[in-house]
């Protein structure tokens, strides 16, 4: 901070008597010095953020702060007030006020600032050594974690920590940027063999500043004393840095001290864990610290992640995983986030369709005509709305991939190459190439080693408009182009399947949504089905293969119900009160219903699983079913085209796999008549082991 903070940017008897003076009498010296150039235009900025959400914090502190267009460079004025100052703080008034003021866009710069200055106030020499400061010089020299000037440096009463002694503890704080502590000297280690306990925290809170710090320097302080080796992972609002891996792995205990969730969260389970509120971990470290360790000595541990668990931008792209790997997890991203817009745009245009008739795409804009007492308002209506949802499909994709791969910097070229690719007709296949190749863009820069200068530009100016340039550029010009044609060709395919071919495509399509029951392929599948409808007027065709593309998904769920309830004792108490869940989960068309059956025994479910959904989808074209909505389940069977034959196919393909479930299941050495299986050893591991259904 050396360059942030002079004697200048000082009052030590700060007057004000409202937080708005306050700020302005500060602000005042920035403009002295030409750090602020538009003193109104500051403090308006000032307030605003204030607005958002009070500053004050406990201890006597206030830390106003903005981001604005009239501060040239990042700085650091402080105040010091005899009768206090409201700034929110729970506590009361705050006698020591430190405005913030940054350039516009510079994230870097001010978040550095600001949680810099947050880990240095939790520290009660820094504080109380402000509070005795006997000139601005010396008081400044504090802030910047330097040793006051010997000849201005007041004389310490009995029992005071010598201002040197301060500072250097300040730069200490101020240099915890990994979060690592070590055991006090002469503390011995409490675990067992040689090591000390080990402790991996998270941290964070909705502004992702100053209580996000805060609490991780509590907890840093606490470790110490405790002597145990604690690691904290900041989730700031600058993004975070994550725990290596092998810390993780080779912890004792996890602490989660947020206000906001966890992100990543599933690298943290199977370990004994204390989650709190981020105020817990700033005012009482020691507790949560106490409480971890009692949860390991009691062998009290979270659940083991599930595999797949978590959001698909939280599992994205991990240390150590193969490229494949994360590719996979990357397309993940963009089409989970889509299948929101996918639901509820489809069925939205379905139920238009339904109340307005099928020429109600052809309908005026309801900005023009809208009749509250007409039916065919209404069906228009629902219609242009869920278009609207619809139209936001392939930019989301794209956004989202790149958003797995680069985080939020990612998002501004990966939405342009997904509109882009709407606009050149390059549809689904070039949404996924635009946002695998705006990821990669914004990686590239990442990398690029920048001037500190301009750092605090990149997040938002450079980044974003190198990025949406390069994408905007190879989409238009190079490739997108060859990928609408590719687009094309697959859509004139699809419309002309018929007969056989039609058949075998829903055996494939049926084989891939019960391959993995809610996984990648499954995924695949449905995301190709939801594309070819996610047009004003879709195809004959593309309809099919929706309608077969949902019924096969049913399938798993619905057969595996039915087993429990025809062949009892061939399943676990368990797996049969999830029978129970599985019907209305599969009549609701989420496959994921039958995921507790599958990972209890996969080589006779899934198996069976596939043979009922390759039926399924191979009857549902052959009756020529179709299906204009997304989503839904038997809860739309009304959109359905041949209902009857519709769900005939589903029933077909449930008794098959129920049939072949019951067969396999058979065929395995069970417990003597008249016994559970769940009585015999093996099959109450299993039930142990049984994950919630989904």
């Amino acid at each position: 901070m050396s360059d942030m903070i002079t004697a200048d940017l000082v009052d030590l008897d700060l007057s004000a008597d409202t937080k708005e003076a306050a700020a302005r009498a500060l602000a005042e010296r920035m403009v002295a010095l030409g750090r602020v150039t538009d003193l109104e235009g500051f403090l308006a900025d000032v307030a605003a953020r204030e607005a958002q959400m009070p500053t004050g914090l406990d201890g006597g502190i206030g830390i106003p702060h903005c981001r604005s267009e009239h501060v040239t460079e990042p700085t650091l004025a402080f105040g010091r007030s005899a009768a206090g100052i409201d700034f929110g703080a729970a506590d009361g008034p705050a006698d020591l006020i430190f405005l913030i003021a940054a350039p516009a866009g510079a994230d870097d710069a001010h978040l550095t600032i600001l949680s810099s200055l947050a880990r240095q106030l939790m520290n009660t020499e820094f504080t109380d050594a402000l509070r005795s400061a006997g000139d601005a010089a010396s008081a400044a020299a504090l802030i910047r974690g330097e040793e006051p000037p010997a000849a201005e440096a007041p004389d310490a009463p009995d029992g005071a920590v010598p201002t040197d002694s301060v500072a250097s503890s300040v730069a200490a704080s101020a240099d915890a940027a990994t979060g690592t502590t070590t055991p006090a000297e002469g503390t011995p280690a409490e675990t067992s063999g040689d090591r000390p306990f080990r402790i991996v925290a998270v941290t964070s809170c909705p502004t992702g500043i100053a209580h996000t710090y805060m609490a991780a320097e509590s907890l840093e302080n606490a470790g110490r004393e405790a002597g145990v080796e604690l690691v904290v992972e900041t989730q700031g609002s600058a993004g975070f840095t994550r725990l290596d891996p092998a810390v993780i792995a080779a912890a004792d205990g996890v602490i989660f001290a947020h206000d906001v969730s966890v992100r990543e969260k599933d690298r943290f389970a199977g370990k004994p864990t204390v989650d709190v509120g981020v105020k817990a971990g700033i005012n009482r470290p020691a507790e949560l610290i106490a409480e971890v360790r009692a949860k390991a000595e009691r062998g009290e541990v979270t659940a083991a992640a599930r595999p797949g668990g978590g959001t698909p931008v939280e599992r994205a792209g991990e240390p150590g995983e193969g490229y494949g790997t994360k590719l996979r997890k990357w397309l993940m991203s963009g089409v989970s986030y889509m299948v929101p817009f996918v639901a509820a745009g489809g069925l939205l245009i379905a139920l238009g369709f339904a109340i307005g008739g099928y020429q109600i795409n052809e309908a005026k804009s309801v900005t023009e005509h809208f009749d509250w007492g007409q039916l065919d308002s209404w069906g228009a209506l629902m219609f242009q709305i869920g278009a609207a949802a619809f139209g936001f499909l392939v930019p989301v994709l794209a956004g989202y991939i790149a958003y797995g791969m680069a985080d939020r910097p990612g998002l501004v070229p990966g939405f342009v190459g997904g509109a882009i690719s709407v606009t050149i007709g390059a549809g689904f296949l070039g949404g996924l190439v635009a946002g695998l190749i705006a990821g990669g863009v914004v990686l590239g820069i990442q990398r690029i080693n920048i001037p500190p200068v301009l750092r605090g530009i990149m997040p938002v100016v450079v980044i974003p408009l190198v990025s949406s340039a390069v994408v905007g550029f190879l989409m238009f010009v190079v490739i997108g182009k060859p990928i609408s044609e590719a687009q094309k060709g697959l859509t004139d395919w699809l419309n002309s399947l018929s007969g056989t071919n039609a058949i075998l495509l829903g055996v494939l399509l049926g084989l891939m949504m019960c391959f993995d029951l809610g996984g990648p392929v499954n995924k695949v599948a449905y995301t190709f089905a939801t594309a070819g409808i996610s047009v004003a007027a879709p195809s004959d065709s593309a309809m099919k293969i929706m309608a077969a593309v949902m019924a096969a998904g049913m399938v798993p769920p619905l057969g595996m119900a039915l087993a429990t309830f025809l062949r009892k004792k061939l399943f676990t108490p368990a797996e049969r009160e999830n029978g129970k869940a599985a019907v209305v989960l599969g009549a609701s068309f989420i496959s994921e219903g039958a995921i507790p059956f599958a990972a209890a025994d996969p080589l006779r479910v899934i198996p069976a699983s596939m043979a009922g959904g390759a039926v399924t989808g191979a009857l549902t074209m052959a009756f020529g079913s179709t299906l204009r909505a997304p989503h839904g389940g038997i809860w739309v069977t009304f959109l359905i085209g041949k209902p009857f034959l519709y769900l005939l196919a589903i029933a077909v393909g449930t008794a098959i796999t129920a049939g072949l479930v019951i067969l396999l299941k058979g065929m395995r050495k069970t417990a003597p008549e008249g016994t559970a299986a769940a009585e015999s050893p093996a099959a109450a591991t299993a039930e142990a082991k049984q994950p919630v259904a989904a």
